[in-house]
């Protein structure tokens, strides 16, 4: 019987939620069978299509299976499994558009970086700890590649991290006051909603409109919460895939002035879209954390961030390293290091960059006519939907027509109403023909008039 007082949120996803970490913890063994569903809602005081939802969350999660008669059980991790994850032929097999992906077909050549770095002079130090905030020489790449987004700092005042989810991670946990609420936008990227919940902070959302973050919300979710912290993602917003504007940049940073807000700029698609507005950063140095990655832009298991930080922050910033990893593998910021200086990256994202439009312009041709917000080169799209569906209803119908897409529930910040759209991922599909194939099938569940599988719960 799960324990869900203490979550915040839908109950059927703390439900999902619930039997994840019991399984991760082991409290739950495969094979275990979980109770009936109509037994677990009495229990709990839910109805029937709430705890039904749920089973059917964490099957999608590859937690458990149904067996008609017989009931439903926990799976091992080898039995895990996604029906769309299947080996199937070309024309079979379901299209996977919910991960946000770099274009790995368009990844640099590891082997060739990795020879070059170890023909190096003296390579001892790459199994060697490092400075808790970075190498010399890896915090002077990090300028480098700082400067390409339009922040000039000098070397003393970049951390380097384990990729951008690292960075957003302690940064939370340093600047967040435990237990108190991080201001941010209504539907935000789904890893600063973990690592918030795993830090124990709340956070509140702050109204939204096609350019992000409203400054007049802003200002009074400031006033109202008493909050210290804003996190927020000005370009390329996850999962909106909208920008701010100069204008509304300067009038965020007001706002964060006047409340004496610090702030947490989450940049890493930034260099897709080269004539976005300056950071937030440049306006307001003394108070924002900057985040930049190699990851999203590079290679995705090439776990390389730098954050630009406020001087007086970098020791503090440096402890929670400490208290997380430790130090950053030298080979690998050894690899990002080389890249960012010889030029390599700099094609592969002149390369990704150009993929990501030929993409968009796919979806330009075969999704309606003003149905979704991209971007310029975004690696997703947000998918507005006919006021027939729901986001949940429709992400339900899209995968079993072939096709997965997030929906926004999986994006909405504390208890509000989820908007009806999902975001779809044209950067996970392997192919631009795949790519094609997973819009015209979402462009036909579109037009259905409804969810005629099964009724919407």
């Amino acid at each position: 019987m799960p324990d869900i007082a203490s979550h915040e949120g839908p109950r059927y996803l703390a439900i999902a939620d619930r039997l994840a970490a019991d399984v991760a913890a082991g409290r739950l063994q495969p094979g275990d069978k979980l109770p009936p569903q109509r037994e677990l809602a009495d229990a709990l005081g839910l109805t029937l299509g709430t705890v039904t939802r749920a089973y059917a969350e964490a099957r999608r999660r590859g937690l458990v299976d149904g067996q008609v008669g017989r009931g439903t059980f926990v799976l091992a991790g080898d039995d895990r499994w996604d029906p769309l994850l299947q080996p199937g032929t070309a024309s079979e097999r379901a299209v996977d558009m919910r991960p946000n992906l770099p274009l790995y077909a368009d990844d640099p050549d590891l082997a060739a970086a990795t020879r070059a770095v170890l023909r190096g002079r003296d390579i001892s130090h790459l199994t060697r700890y490092q400075p808790l905030t970075g190498s010399h020489a890896d915090r002077r790449t990090g300028c480098r590649w700082l400067e390409r987004h339009g922040v000039n700092v000098a070397p003393d005042q970049v951390v380097v991290t384990c990729g951008a989810q690292h960075a957003v991670t302690i940064l939370l946990g340093t600047l967040g006051r435990r237990g108190g609420p991080v201001l941010c936008e209504a539907t935000t990227y789904t890893g600063t909603k973990t690592a918030a919940a795993l830090l124990g902070l709340e956070l509140a959302p702050v109204a939204m409109d096609e350019e992000g973050l409203l400054p007049a919300d802003l200002d009074r979710m400031a006033t109202e919460t008493r909050s210290s912290l804003l996190y927020c993602i000005p370009t390329l917003q996850n999962p909106t895939a909208c920008t701010m504007g100069a204008e509304r940049r300067q009038e965020i940073v007001e706002v964060c002035r006047r409340r004496d807000l610090r702030i947490i700029e989450d940049d890493v698609h930034r260099l897709l879209q080269p004539d976005a507005p300056a950071p937030l950063q440049s306006l307001a140095p003394d108070r924002t954390c900057y985040v930049s990655s190699t990851s999203k832009l590079l290679a995705g298991g090439l776990r390389v961030g730098y954050v630009a930080a406020p001087p007086a922050l970098v020791e503090r910033l440096a402890f929670a390293v400490a208290a997380s990893v430790w130090s950053m593998p030298a080979l690998m910021t050894a690899v990002a290091g080389r890249w960012i200086s010889d030029g390599t990256a700099e094609q592969t994202i002149l390369r990704k960059r150009a993929e990501a439009a030929v993409r968009l312009d796919l979806a330009r041709e075969i999704l309606p006519d003003g149905s979704f917000h991209a971007g310029v080169n975004s690696y997703f799209l947000w998918l507005e939907l006919p006021e027939q569906w729901t986001d949940d209803a429709f992400a339900t119908a899209a995968r079993e027509a072939g096709v997965a897409v997030m929906p926004a529930h999986a994006f909405a910040v504390g208890r509000e109403s989820a908007p009806a759209a999902v975001r779809v991922s044209l950067s996970a599909p392997a192919s631009r023909d795949e790519v094609a194939r997973g819009l015209r099938i979402l462009a036909d569940v579109m037009a259905a008039d409804s969810f005629a599988g099964r009724p919407t719960l």
